[in-house]
């Protein structure tokens, strides 16, 4: 299966887990790519104060997986600009991951996970999955683990 796993990420965690995630999908024979969203503008991200550079097509790829961090306890708003002007995923196969400081999911985590499902289950997209990789030092490795595992055993 070709993957593309389509990420923002500001300070790198999200790509960490994104290159993992890579990892784990081509060792179970899988095809995947890590395509990062680029922005010009303020860091961190604050709403019509960034323009999208890099904008990853999400046609070619028999899945996807979106990666970002949340922001503010919600999702980082240059994920959601991309994904809401993404054209129609009808039928694609995708799942959505967030990265988050914070140990405690409704901090942020819940809220950016359910806003990444309902923009790409608006366009079509059959969400098979999502997940929460906390970034606190004490659960950090363990998170990562266990949320590329459960996302590489979605596909």
């Amino acid at each position: 299966m070709n993957i593309g796993i389509i990420i923002y990420t500001q300070t790198g965690n999200t790509g960490i887990v994104a290159r993992k995630l890579q990892e784990k999908l081509s060792d179970a024979g899988h095809t995947a790519n890590v395509e990062q969203i680029t922005i010009s503008g303020d860091t961190p991200a604050q709403p019509g104060k960034f323009k999208l550079d890099n904008v990853p097509a999400v046609d070619g790829y028999d899945a996807i997986i979106f990666g970002s961090p949340v922001q503010a306890f919600s999702l980082n708003p240059v994920m959601k600009s991309y994904l809401e002007q993404l054209p129609s995923m009808t039928n694609n196969k995708v799942a959505c991951f967030v990265t988050k400081q914070l140990p405690i999911s409704w901090t942020g985590g819940t809220q950016a996970t359910g806003k990444m499902r309902s923009i790409c289950g608006a366009k079509g997209a059959v969400v098979k999955g999502v997940e929460i990789i906390f970034w606190s030092k004490g659960k950090r490795d363990q998170s990562v683990s266990k949320g590329v595992e459960n996302l590489s055993n979605l596909f």
